[in-house]
């Protein structure tokens, strides 16, 4: 078992350790263009963020399986591993930092159209310029606020340490 254990925690995980982390972040990026292309575009980057943490869910699963072979509870120990995933990355991933860079973006077209004269073509891609260089500084404070929120209630009621988070 150590053996497993020692060559999984070695392991690259292609979902978090890889380009494809980055596909998590499709919706953010998507709602900083909102002012420049078509809802269904946005929409779009929505279902490949969701399928990026579906994934991701999915995996972690597999992986729990895995470790928890025949041993009792197994079942119980891939479903929280699964449901952990899912509700942090919904979170994280999606929800949350979708709906700041929404506001960030709104209220940056509201004020640029009240405070200046600039052509309405300019302040939408001054919203989307201030969009996109928003990503980066909410990513930390988002993961560690949900981080908080699923330890101070879902992951009581499944009994996980800090410690065997699957995020």
């Amino acid at each position: 078992m150590d053996q497993i254990q020692e060559k999984t925690s070695k392991e690259v995980d292609i979902y978090r350790d890889t380009w494809v982390r980055f596909l998590g972040y499709a919706n953010e990026v998507g709602e900083a263009f909102r002012a420049l292309v078509p809802v269904s575009a946005v929409w779009a980057t929505y279902a490949v963020a969701t399928v990026y943490f579906s994934a991701d869910a999915v995996d972690k699963g597999k992986k729990a399986a895995v470790e928890h072979g025949d041993n009792p509870g197994k079942t119980t120990k891939v479903a929280v591993a699964v449901v952990d995933t899912f509700v942090w990355q919904a979170l994280a991933s999606v929800a949350i930092p979708g709906f700041t860079i929404n506001r960030v973006c709104a209220a940056s077209l509201y004020l640029l159209g009240r405070t200046t004269r600039l052509p309405l073509s300019v302040r939408k891609w001054t919203t989307t310029a201030i969009g996109l260089s928003t990503i980066p500084f909410i990513i930390h404070p988002i993961d560690r606020g949900v981080d908080f929120l699923l330890d101070s209630s879902l992951r009581k009621v499944y009994g996980q340490s800090a410690g065997e988070r699957h995020d």
